[in-house]
């Protein structure tokens, strides 16, 4: 009996760190610069710019097309055209959780574009952590649905 015990303390010993998870650190204001790298790269007008934020897996579900964007280059597609406007993203309100290798920023932006037309808009960002580098996985942004000044 005393050696089926032992036997199960030292194996569950051997065991344990080969279990043990190691999370890549981040902080709320680093997952906010994630969103600023990705507005920088709006910035530069070049929608491979843009993709490189993105995971190859990622799913965008943007604010000025019905499609869903599944791959790298349905994402080039939608953002060589968003780009033609020259948008510049502002945020109005945010919420960061934070996980193991993993962040979700949502809130609230608004669009600035080229015409000088504001596009108040929703998201959400989630983040993962792959060789040592964050990348959106998922991205959702839709316009407000209601005017502004409208009271719900």
């Amino acid at each position: 009996m005393y050696k089926l015990v032992f036997v199960a303390a030292v194996a569950s010993l051997v065991a344990g760190p080969a279990l043990a998870t190691t999370c890549t650190p981040i902080t709320e204001k680093q997952v906010e610069g994630l969103f600023d790298r990705w507005n920088a790269s709006l910035a530069t007008l070049n929608p491979d710019k843009v993709v490189e934020n993105y995971a190859t897996d990622a799913v965008l579900l943007p604010t000025v097309s019905n499609k869903p964007r599944l791959t790298q280059e349905e994402r080039k597609d939608y953002f060589k055209e968003f780009l033609k406007k020259k948008p510049q993203g502002h945020i109005d309100s945010r919420t960061v959780k934070i996980g193991c290798d993993k962040a979700i920023d949502t809130g609230t932006y608004t669009f600035t574009l080229s015409d000088g037309t504001k596009v108040p808009a929703r998201y959400t960002f989630t983040y993962h952590v792959e060789n040592g580098k964050w990348l959106i996985t998922s991205h959702h942004s839709s316009a407000m649905p209601e005017k502004v000044g409208h009271k719900s």
